[in-house]
C-alpha cells in the first residue's frame, strides 16, 4: 500500500485536466438537484460517483483533490490484493501480488485520473476477498457484506456486475457445497435486482458510447500488454510465464484466473455485436493477473529452495530460504519498476494527453481581449471554459443560449442555426476553439449548428492567427473585406510546448 500511495502521489499535479476529468470536475461542483436533473438525460452510469465527488470537491475544488479519491482507492486495492494473496497462498505471495499491482503502469495511470475506475477496482477486490471469507466461514450472514460491497461497486459502474460470472466460476472450480451456492445466489440476486434500474436508464443513454468500435485481436493484445508490468521484453514475457506456473496453485488460480479472464472475455464477446468494450471498463480484472504472477513466483521460489547436486538433495534452511526468496523478489520487483520508469514518467507528462484543457485556458487568457466572441466546435470543446472559467471570464460565448448547469446538460444548449447566423453577423472578429478533426477539409458535421459554425466562418471570415496544442486548435477569425487577402494567407503560431503526443484519435469526453 505504501508503494501504491507513493506511485499515486508522484506527479499528481500535472498542471491540467483532460476532457473526462473536466466532466467530473464541472458536474460534481453543481448542486445535488442539478446533478440529479443531468442524470435523467446523460451519464446516469456515473451518478453515484458524481455525488461522491460533489462531497469531495466541496472541501476544495482543485484538480489534485479531484484525483485523491482515485489514489486512495488504488492504495486500498493494492492492500486488498495483498490480503487475497495472503489468504490464498501465504504472506510472501500476498506481498508480491500487492507490490506487483502497485507498480503496473496501468494501475498508476488510473490511480491519477479523476474518474470512477480506480474506485470500481477497489470495490471488486474487496468483494472478491469477502467471497473467499464467506466460503471459508460457511454461514449465511457472511454473504451479506459481500453483496453490499458488490452492489455499491456496481452502482459506481454497472460493468462491475460481470465479476459475478467470475465469482460463479470460482465457486464451481472449488466445488463448494450446495449451501454455499445458496448463500452466494441470494447475494448475487440482490445485486442484480439493485443494478437493473441503472442498466435500464443507462441503456437509453447508450449513445454516449457510440464512438466505441468493434474490438479485434489487437485489443486483446493491448489488454495483455496493459495488464503486464511492462508492454514488452522481459517485463512482459516473464510475468506471462509465471502466470502459467501459477495455474498449478489451484486454490489461488481458481480465484485469480476467472477474475482475470471472464469479465474482459464477456465484454469483448458482447462488443462483437454491440461495441461496449474499453480497457478501463475491466481495470478491476488486473488484480487477477497480479495474483497469478505472484503465485507462480512463489512456486518457483519454493522449487529453487531445493537443489540437486551430484545426486544429493541440498536443502536451504527455513530462515535462509525465506531471506533469499525475499531478497530475490524485492530485486525482481525493483528491476521491473525501474524498467518501466520511463512509462510512468511519460504518463505523468502534461503532453501525454493531447487535450490538456489548462493549456487551452491559459492560451485564451494570453490571446483573447475582453469582450471577444468565442465559438466552440464542436460544443464539447466548451469543457475547457467549464473546467477553467477564469480563462474565459473576459470573453463572450456567442453560441451559448443556456448554461450547462441550468440546462441539465454537460456543456450547455446552443442557439439555433438562424440565431447563430444573426449573432455572428454582428461581429468583425471571433475566436474558435476546436478539435483538429473538426477542421478537417471536407468534413460535414451531422449537427446543423456545428455545420452553421463552420459554414459562416469559411464564407464570411478569414483566419488571422492559429495556435495549436495537441489536438486542440485556437484560431482568430476576422471578417472578410473587399480589399483583404484571401483566406489562405493566414499566420500560424504553434505553442513552444513540450514534445507533442503521438497522433491518435481523440477520445470523446463524457464517455462511460
Amino acid at each position: 500500500m505504501a508503494v501504491m500511495l507513493a506511485v499515486g502521489l508522484w506527479g499528481l499535479d500535472r498542471g491540467g485536466m483532460w476532457g473526462d476529468e473536466s466532466v467530473t470536475f464541472q458536474v460534481a461542483r453543481r448542486t445535488v438537484p442539478q446533478i440529479w436533473r443531468l442524470l435523467h438525460d446523460v451519464d446516469a452510469v456515473h451518478g453515484l460517483y458524481y455525488l461522491v465527488m460533489h462531497a469531495v470537491l466541496a472541501v476544495h475544488p482543485d484538480e489534485v483533490v479531484l484525483r485523491l479519491p482515485s489514489v486512495a482507492a488504488a492504495t486500498a486495492t493494492a492492500g486488498l490484493v495483498a490480503a487475497l494473496g495472503v489468504r490464498l497462498a501465504g504472506r510472501r505471495v500476498g506481498l508480491w501480488a500487492g507490490v506487483l499491482y502497485a507498480i503496473t503502469p496501468m494501475t498508476g495511470h488510473y490511480a491519477q485520473e479523476g474518474r470512477s475506475y480506480a474506485l470500481v477496482a477497489a470495490g471488486v477486490a474487496a468483494a472478491t476477498l469477502l467471497l473467499v471469507r464467506a466460503v471459508d466461514a460457511g454461514g449465511a450472514p457472511a454473504w451479506w457484506p459481500y453483496g453490499a460491497v458488490l452492489a455499491l461497486t456496481c452502482l459506481l459502474h454497472e460493468f462491475a456486475v460481470l465479476v459475478l460470472c467470475a465469482h460463479a466460476l470460482t465457486l464451481a472450480l472449488w466445488r463448494v457445497p450446495r449451501g454455499v451456492w445458496s448463500g452466494w445466489g441470494r447475494a448475487a440476486g440482490a445485486v442484480v435486482l439493485l443494478v437493473l434500474p441503472l442498466v435500464w436508464v443507462s441503456h437509453g443513454q447508450a449513445g454516449q458510447v457510440a464512438w466505441l468500435v468493434t474490438p479485434g485481436w489487437d485489443r486483446i493484445v493491448r489488454l495483455a500488454r496493459n495488464f503486464a508490468p511492462g508492454p514488452e521484453g522481459a517485463a512482459l514475457w516473464v510475468p506471462l510465464l509465471l502466470m502459467a506456473v501459477g495455474l498449478r496453485a489451484r486454490r489461488t488460480a481458481a480465484v485469480a484466473l476467472p477474475l482475470l479472464v471472464v469479465p474482459p472475455s464477456i465484454l469483448l464477446t458482447v462488443s462483437q455485436v454491440r461495441p461496449l468494450y474499453h480497457d478501463r471498463y475491466v481495470l478491476y480484472a488486473l488484480a487477477g493477473g497480479s495474483l497469478l504472477v505472484a503465485a507462480g513466483a512463489g512456486r518457483v521460489a519454493r522449487a529453487l529452495g531445493r537443489v540437486r547436486f551430484d545426486g544429493r538433495r541440498v536443502r536451504i534452511g527455513g530462515r535462509q530460504a525465506h531471506a533469499l526468496a525475499g531478497c530475490a523478489g524485492a530485486l525482481a520487483l525493483t528491476a521491473t519498476f525501474l524498467h518501466q520508469l520511463p512509462v510512468h514518467r511519460q504518463d505523468r507528462a502534461a503532453a501525454h494527453r493531447p487535450d490538456n484543457l489548462a493549456v487551452v485556458a491559459a492560451l485564451a487568457v494570453r490571446q483573447m481581449r475582453p469582450g471577444d466572441p468565442v465559438l466552440f466546435a464542436p460544443s464539447v470543446g466548451r469543457l475547457a471554459a467549464l473546467a477553467y472559467p477564469k480563462g474565459f471570464a473576459r470573453v463572450r460565448d456567442i453560441a451559448l443560449r443556456e448554461s450547462a448547469p441550468r440546462s441539465g446538460t454537460l456543456w450547455g444548449r446552443e442557439a439555433t442555426p438562424r440565431e447563430l447566423r444573426q449573432r455572428l453577423a454582428s461581429v468583425d472578429r471571433v475566436w474558435l476553439v476546436a478539435e483538429r478533426d473538426a477542421l478537417a477539409p471536407g468534413r460535414s458535421p451531422a449537427d446543423p449548428v456545428e455545420r452553421t459554425k463552420l459554414a459562416v466562418l469559411a464564407g464570411e471570415f478569414t483566419v488571422r492567427e492559429e495556435h495549436v496544442h495537441g489536438d486542440v486548435v485556437l484560431r482568430l477569425y476576422a471578417r472578410l473585406r473587399s480589399a483583404e487577402v484571401p483566406p489562405g494567407a493566414a499566420t500560424t503560431a504553434r505553442l513552444p510546448a513540450s514534445r507533442p503526443a503521438p497522433r491518435r484519435a481523440r477520445p470523446r469526453p463524457a464517455r462511460w
